[in-house]
Order: C-alpha cells, then sequence, then structure tokens
C-alpha cells in the first residue's frame, strides 16, 4: 500500500462517536498480527513497502482501461463479492439485498448490519483495513455508522484519483495479471500498455472453454475461436493448432502465466483418431460419455502444457472446487455467486499421471499448484518435490486459495511449505478478486508472514536476526514472483 497515506491514517482522528473510538483503539493498530518484536521489524522495516505483483485476479481488463469512477462505495465494494454475500445470508439479510433490486444504499446498509456478526473471520480485519488504508475512516462499521461511513467514503471516490486506475496505482502495485479466454483480443491490454505508466495490466491465458467439451455453449466458443483465429475449427487437431497460435499470440502482449480450474482432475490417454472422434461427435450434437471427456481433457491439456513449457510460461492449476451446489439459486444468479463449497476426491494418482505424461515429453513448466481442499496440500507438496529441477521453487504450493485465505489458512500453508520444501523460495500472496479495493489482503498476508518468522526465530528454530530474515520477507512479498515469471521480458 501507499506508505505514507498509511502513517496518515494510522494517528488520524476519527469523527465518529467517543464509544467507537475507545473501542477501537487498539483495534487494527500498527502491529496488529505481530506477537514479537522481530515479526515487528520485519513487518515495518522490510515486507511493508514492497510493491505489489498481483500475478492472478479477475478484474476485468475493459473497467481498468476504462478507468470509471465509482458511483458509490457498494459499487466498488459489493457488486460481485460474494464473499460478503456468503456472510449476508448467513446473517439472515434477504436475497432482495444482496443481489436483487435493493438500492446500492440498502445493500450497503446490509453489510454494515453483518459486520458486527463477522468478528473473527478475515473479511471483518479486511472490511476496515479498506476502510482505513482507502479512505482514513477508523470507525468500526456497523448500523449506526453505516451514514457517515457513507457519505464520507462516497466523497472519497469522487477524488481524481479514486479511479479503477487511481486504486491500483495507490496500493503501489507494479504489475497484475487478469484472467482472459484465449478467444479474447486482447485489445485493452493494448491500450493499457500504451497508455499506462504506473503499472502493467498483462493477460492470463484460461482455457477453460476449451478444456470443457461437455459445457452448453462449447460449439458457440468454438465459433469464437474461428473468428479470432480467421480461420476453421472443425477438428481436434485444428483446435490443438489454434490454441498453440493462441498462446504466441498471449506471449506477445506480455502474457506469461496460464491458468486452468481443474475442479475435478481424472485421467485417461487417448490416441489421435479417438480424438478426432470425440471432437466430431460433439459439434455434431451428441452426448459424450464421462470417459470421452477426461480423455478429451486430458490430452488437450497434455497439448496445452507444451505450449506453455515451450513459451517459458508458468502454469496455475487449480484443483478442488465444488461448484455450484444451490441449484435453484444457479439458475436465478449463475455461476461465482456464493454457491461453491470444497471437493474432496482423490488427487494424487490422476495429477502424478498427468505430471508425469508432461515430464517424459514436452517437460513441465514452472507449475503452481493451489488446492481449495488444504487437507490436499502433503499430498501436493510430496509429489511437487518430484518435479524439481533447474528453476529455483520450479513447483511451487500456491497461496492460500479462497476459503483458505484466513490468517490460519495461511499459516497453514506457510507451515507445511516451510516443513516439507523451499518457504523462502514462495512467490507470495494474490489477491484472486473481482475488488480494486482487495489490495489491503497483500498486507494481511505479509503481517500474518512476518508473525511467523517471528515464531520461528523466538522458538529458536532460526536466528533472531532481521536482515537474514527481511531479505528472505522481502524476497516472498516481492522479489521472488518477479524473478519467477519473467515479466521482465514483457
Amino acid at each position: 500500500m501507499n506508505t505514507n497515506a498509511n502513517h496518515s491514517s494510522a494517528g488520524r482522528t476519527d469523527t465518529g462517536s467517543g464509544a467507537a473510538r475507545s473501542a477501537a483503539a487498539g483495534f487494527l493498530n500498527d502491529d496488529f498480527l505481530l506477537s514479537t518484536d522481530l515479526a515487528k521489524t520485519l513487518f515495518h522495516d522490510h515486507a511493508k513497502t514492497m510493491p505489489i505483483i498481483d500475478y492472478h485476479c479477475h478484474l476485468d481488463p475493459r473497467e481498468i482501461y476504462e478507468d470509471r469512477p465509482f458511483a458509490n462505495l457498494t459499487e466498488a465494494w459489493l457488486y460481485g463479492d460474494h464473499y460478503k454475500w456468503r456472510l449476508m445470508r448467513a446473517n439472515g439479510i434477504a436475497e432482495e439485498r444482496i443481489t436483487g433490486s435493493a438500492s446500492d444504499y440498502d445493500r450497503f446498509a446490509a453489510w454494515a448490519e453483518t459486520v458486527p456478526s463477522t468478528v473473527g473471520n478475515p473479511l471483518y480485519s479486511w472490511t476496515h483495513l479498506e476502510l482505513r488504508r482507502f479512505f482514513d475512516i477508523d470507525t468500526p462499521l456497523d448500523a449506526q455508522s453505516a451514514p457517515d461511513i457513507w457519505e464520507r467514503a462516497n466523497a472519497r471516490l469522487q477524488q481524481p484519483d479514486f479511479t479503477r486506475r487511481g486504486l491500483i496505482a495507490r496500493s503501489n502495485v507494479k504489475i497484475l495479471c487478469t484472467t482472459d479466454d484465449p478467444a479474447d483480443d486482447l485489445e485493452y491490454h493494448r491500450l493499457l500498455a500504451e497508455e499506462e505508466s504506473r503499472f502493467a495490466v498483462l493477460p492470463t491465458f484460461r482455457p477453460d472453454k476449451a478444456l470443457n467439451i461437455d459445457a452448453d455453449g462449447f460449439p458457440d466458443w468454438i465459433g469464437r475461436l474461428e473468428q479470432a483465429c480467421g480461420r476453421s475449427v472443425s477438428s481436434f487437431a485444428a483446435l490443438a493448432d489454434a490454441l498453440d497460435e493462441r498462446v504466441s499470440f498471449f506471449h506477445a502482449r506480455g502474457c506469461r502465466l496460464s491458468d486452468h480450474a481443474l475442479d475435478t482432475l481424472k485421467y485417461a490417454h487417448a490416441d489421435s483418431d479417438t480424438l478426432e472422434a470425440i471432437f466430431a461427435k460433439r459439434l455434431s450434437g451428441e452426448p459424450l460419455s464421462p470417459h470421452e471427456v477426461t480423455a478429451y481433457r486430458t490430452e488437450l491439456l497434455v497439448r496445452l502444457i507444451a505450449a506453455y513449457t515451450k513459451q517459458g510460461w508458468t502454469m496455475q492449476l487449480h484443483l478442488h472446487a465444488y461448484r455450484n451446489n444451490n441449484t435453484p439459486m444457479f439458475r436465478k444468479l449463475g455461476p461465482d455467486t456464493g454457491y461453491d463449497a470444497l471437493n474432496d476426491l482423490p488427487l494424487t494418482e490422476a495429477l502424478s499421471s498427468l505430471l508425469d505424461r508432461a515430464e517424459s515429453g514436452s517437460g513441465l513448466p514452472k507449475t503452481i499448484l493451489y488446492s481449495l481442499n488444504p487437507g490436499d496440500y502433503p499430498a501436493l507438496l510430496a509429489l511437487m518435490g518430484c518435479y524439481q529441477k533447474d528453476t529455483p521453487g520450479k513447483m511451487q504450493l500456491g497461496s492460500g486459495w479462497w476459503y483458505n485465505d484466513t490468517r490460519s489458512g495461511m499459516r497453514r500453508q506457510i507451515t507445511l511449505l516451510a516443513e516439507n520444501g523451499l518457504l523462502p523460495r514462495f512467490v507470495g500472496m494474490l489477491t484472486d478478486s473481482r475488488s480494486f479495493l482487495s489490495y489491503t489482503r497483500h498486507e494481511y498476508f505479509r503481517r500474518v508472514l512476518c508473525d511467523w518468522f517471528g515464531e520461528l526465530a523466538q522458538r529458536g528454530e532460526a536466528p533472531d536476526d532481521p536482515e537474514l530474515l527481511g531479505a528472505v520477507v522481502r524476497d516472498i512479498a516481492y522479489g521472488n514472483a518477479s524473478a519467477y515469471f519473467g515479466f521482465g521480458e514483457a
């Protein structure tokens, strides 16, 4: 974050009630989450001022380019934020005030009513961090403080440097990577590269629609891909060639990462004739068997991995989400609206088969493995160790993701990575967010990381050496990601 802004807000006298000021006096103070002197030194002297590389998010590049001011705090804070939506539902808030036709103020008021009950949830800290770091508001949010906070935050959002790009820049972001379909023209990335000098917005190759051959919209998506490539994609071989072409196109626009939502991972080999038959069958409108779907996904993924390896990219695999569990609400609101959960299917055999197949052929690219199920971490770490070579930290255990994006979840991921790999090679935090206000999550993560190292030294497991551990913290906060992804060549 902008450190000058942080320090100015820390000493600010709030206009809230005396009782609220008193209650908040120790809340989110300069040393929150930092339980040792070493942790405080590591954060304030090393981690705090490091720039941000947000290498996985869901911001819209068009929104970033057009750079409109937000109409109000609800637009900036609650639109599309299914983290908050889930908690409002748990608090008994009517759906009308969450995703329905309620006014923006009423939606904000519904969140304000819910916030006091989120104590202990990371969203309680994140909510108030965002109010402090972006708006200099120290008053705890609740039903009583909501009107004043609404007015003050909205006034700040109308200032010239509080547009979409202004919020990114003031958060000290140097690089952010959006999530983009292979058929996208990346025009807004091109325009941003020409016009924006404070930070870079780079695409990420996300070919889920190519892999999900059983999805209802697959034939229509093939039509989009044909338009992007300017030629027919009427066979599996043509599809593989078209995607390889799009990888090269993305690379020329600065892309250095791919990303895959592999909610369930199965493995099945198929030869070329079988793949052509599967592809033709799907385009003719015939249903595919589960085995055919698995074989198609496996073989296409193997070919994509070869393309990533050729370009020197990093491949991200997001594993074990269990999506759209509430059928009535899925039909009403669609995906990504707060009705996803953790998957607990077997993972190791299929993942090992995929990685081994790629390593035996094209070779594996740099790879980050995320699982929404933290029970998968030990298996992922053990498997990763079988493919480490050449690049420091080539195989990465991704940061605590989604339901693991908590203090305890971050600490679990950090601890297991340290005990089973090389924590100092970790590429660190990302937002995985659709919100322009979510960069305080990097601060939260850095505080948790520094506290973890402070406790390590306190137990005598590491030297109480701020310079030694400070260098590690700086690398995890920024330096490792900068070196690992190769953005300098973009």
